[in-house]
């Protein structure tokens, strides 16, 4: 099945590329290498707030890192030509949770942005290197932000 029949399967289109908050760019291609910018979760356009463990669960992280993964997907269709089909590998993904000293279920949380890229890749070209850190902030309060580094195919 194509990458677009899948996001149509799963009921996903694709936003625009967001427009940077900072001095930076969406992301930054290297010979076959993508790498996309840190991304944060949003809700309703708006920065999605919350820390995990303290104002937020492991399920609504999770929901918001799923939101994070789409929102990278919009960012490598412009980066690979408007053709995700031209993503090689999905190389690695770097999350951060917002979250309480005693939250220790980042990884968890993760596993949203995770899944979701193995559903739409697959198993072969979504399978990624994976960091997942817990931290004491992030920008506007964001309650995840991830990024993420993918080959494209020559």
């Amino acid at each position: 099945m194509s990458i677009a029949a899948t996001l149509q399967r799963l009921g996903i289109e694709l936003p625009p590329v967001a427009v940077p908050a900072a001095a930076y760019v969406p992301f930054v291609q290297t010979g076959k290498l993508v790498f996309v910018s840190g991304h944060i979760a949003k809700r309703d356009g708006k920065p999605w707030v919350g820390q995990l463990g303290k104002t937020m669960d492991t399920a609504t992280g999770k929901q918001a890192a799923r939101a994070i993964a789409v929102d990278l997907l919009g960012t490598l269709q412009a980066a690979a030509g408007g053709d995700l089909e031209r993503i090689a590998r999905v190389v690695k993904v770097m999350s951060l949770v917002n979250s309480s000293p005693d939250f220790t279920e980042a990884h968890l949380v993760t596993n949203g942005a995770s899944e979701l890229l193995g559903e739409v890749f697959g198993s072969e070209v979504g399978a990624h290197a994976r960091s997942a850190f817990g931290v004491a902030q992030l920008p506007m309060g964001a309650c995840v932000e991830i990024e993420v580094i993918v080959e494209l195919k020559d």
